[in-house]
Formats: C-alpha cells, structure tokens, sequence
C-alpha cells in the first residue's frame, strides 16, 4: 500500500480550521471544567450533607457515563425541552461537564494533600474559611495539581474528536470530510493524528517547563 498525500496541497487550510477549533474547544471546556470543578471539589469536601451528596452525585455519574452520550445528550435531549444549542456552545458544554467531574476529584485530592496545620495556623490568625482556603489552600493545591490539570488538557482535546459527532467542523470532522472528497481511507486520518500529537506534544511541552518554573521558586 502505497500512501499518498499531495491532497493536503490542497486542504491544508482546512486541517488548520479544524485544528484551531479543536483549540478553541478544548480551551474553554478545561478553564470552565476548572472553575466548576472547583465548586465541586469544595462541595465534595463541605460538611454540609446535601452539598456532599449533590457533588458526588454528579461526579459518579459523569465519569460513569461515556462522553459521546453526554455530548448526544445535550445537543440533541435538549431540545425536547425547548433547549436547542448551536453545535459549538452544545461542545464546549459536553466538554465543561466532562471535565469538570474529573477535575473535581484532581482539586479534592490536591485540597486534602496541603497540611491541615496550615488552616488550623491561618485561622489562629483570624483569617475566615474563605480567605484560608482562597489565600493559603488553593495556590499550594493548584501548583502540585498542576501536571494532572495539563493531564485532563490533553485529554480534553483528544476527547473533542467526539464532538464531530454533532456536526461541529473541528479538526476530526474536517479530516472525514477530507476522506470523502478525495477517497483516500488512510492518509486524511494520518494528518489528522499528526496535528493531534503536535498539539498534545506542544501543550505537554509548555506545560513542564511551567511546572519547572513555579517549583524552582
């Protein structure tokens, strides 16, 4: 079998459309997941009963379901409520929700790590629950939960090829179309798969001389 791709003469620019609304998607999906997974996580580990119930409620049933009927889900079961979400919007929703059951449980695991001597010392100091877990709990969780978050960045853009399932012109949709033009069965999914790795390389890349950076302070 002999491969050829002069094809991306031609379609180059649609590669790069496709990537930089994979980009687009997977952004906002993991900075969103982040915020609510937060929310989760301080949920997760709150004393009030219902909070904890209604987190991780939520989180077993998202890691518990697959993303694709989650992305079916909202894009399509809406709209028997009167719900109907424009592709993108219904992508980064799927994305958000996804991410954020994830990230919940990479926040609570960071949150639980940090000594707890270091509440009980800024308490002692007068500082409320708020002011210690946003000044002194958080910035030490999020430096250690640093590689894990670049973790669920790059599954959360790996995981947007799903999202061509409801039309959305991201970077796997344009490779299909790709195949169907130029009836070519391989070659348009091996461009595909190298603009993936580039993008989850470049991103792991950053992300660790990021981690470098905050440690050696």
């Amino acid at each position: 079998m002999s491969f050829d791709f002069t094809f991306l003469e031609q379609h180059w620019q649609t590669y790069l459309q496709g990537a930089w609304l994979t980009l687009q998607l997977s952004f906002f999906g993991v900075i969103l997941g982040t915020v609510l997974g937060v929310f989760m996580a301080l949920m997760r580990i709150s004393r009030i009963w219902a909070l904890k119930a209604l987190a991780s409620t939520y989180i077993e049933l998202i890691r518990g379901t697959p993303m694709l009927v989650q992305v079916f889900i909202i894009h399509y079961g809406l709209t028997g409520f009167g719900i109907n979400l424009p592709a993108f919007i219904s992508g980064v929703v799927a994305l958000t929700i996804n991410s954020a059951a994830y990230m919940a449980e990479v926040f609570r695991a960071g949150i639980e790590a940090i000594d707890k001597g270091q509440a009980e010392a800024a308490r002692s100091l007068g500082m409320t629950q708020g002011m210690t877990m946003r000044l002194i709990i958080l910035p030490q969780a999020f430096r250690n939960m640093l590689p894990a978050i670049g973790n669920e960045f790059i599954i959360i853009i790996k995981d947007s090829s799903l999202i061509s399932a409801v039309g959305i012109a991201e970077l796997m949709f344009n490779a299909r179309t790709v195949q169907g033009i130029t009836f070519r069965p391989m070659e348009p999914l091996l461009a595909a798969a190298a603009l993936y790795f580039v993008m989850t390389f470049t991103l792991s890349k950053l992300l660790g001389a990021l981690e470098k950076r905050l440690r050696s302070r």
